[in-house]
């Protein structure tokens, strides 16, 4: 019984590192294109009812943000599971775990702020931005090469967002938080695109 439980820890230790090793085929360009107009859609309601309060600014928000990890989500599980056959399990696993700690920490710091120091809450859309680019750098070694791209623009347009938000921290602005998403989002959708035009040869 040892031994088998040792040949099963070594088979999924191999399948680990294979997964390591391979290009992530998961993410399609479809979806990515829709949560950019997802975020497009969000602000435009925004600037038609603008939200009273901080609060429904960001519950608007975070409704956009799970909505547009579900529609992520659902078509990755597909294309993972045909792309990966048996990879599929540890290529999603590899994928989670590239991407939830930045979006764990966006959520507690988004409540931290609204709970001990609402007037600060200014400084949410461009953290976020930030969180988004380095929880794509840190997939970056399983994602096509331009992907860093990507990542790039959200890292510097987290910090330019935040630099802006400083000079009028009283006031919420909801294309910037739909511009610097929609446009990053159109950037990786591209790549993923490309690099499926290309056979995914790059890593």
């Amino acid at each position: 019984m040892s031994e088998l439980k040792d040949a099963l820890a070594d088979i999924e230790a191999i399948r680990r590192r294979m997964a390591a090793g391979t290009v992530f085929r998961g993410f399609g360009p479809l979806a990515l294109g829709a949560t950019a107009l997802v975020a497009l859609a969000t602000a435009t309601l925004q600037s038609v009812f603008p939200p009273g309060t901080p609060l429904a600014f960001f519950v608007a928000w975070i409704v956009a943000a799970i909505l547009c990890a579900a529609l992520i989500a659902a078509e990755t599980v597909v294309r993972t599971g045909r792309t990966h056959g048996g990879l599929a399990d540890a290529m999603l696993h590899q994928a989670i775990q590239h991407f939830l700690p930045a979006g764990v920490a966006g959520g507690v710091f988004a409540a931290v702020i609204g709970r001990f120091s609402p007037d600060s809450a200014w400084l949410i859309p461009g953290l976020w931005q930030v969180l988004v680019g380095l929880g794509v750098f840190a997939a970056a070694p399983s994602l096509p090469k331009g992907a860093v791209l990507g990542a790039a623009w959200y890292f510097v347009c987290g910090f330019g967002v935040m630099m802006m938000m400083a000079a009028r921290p009283g006031e919420l602005s909801p294309w910037a938080m739909a511009l610097p998403f929609a446009i990053g989002q159109t950037i990786l959708a591209l790549v993923v695109r490309r690099a499926a035009e290309n056979g995914y040869d790059e890593i």
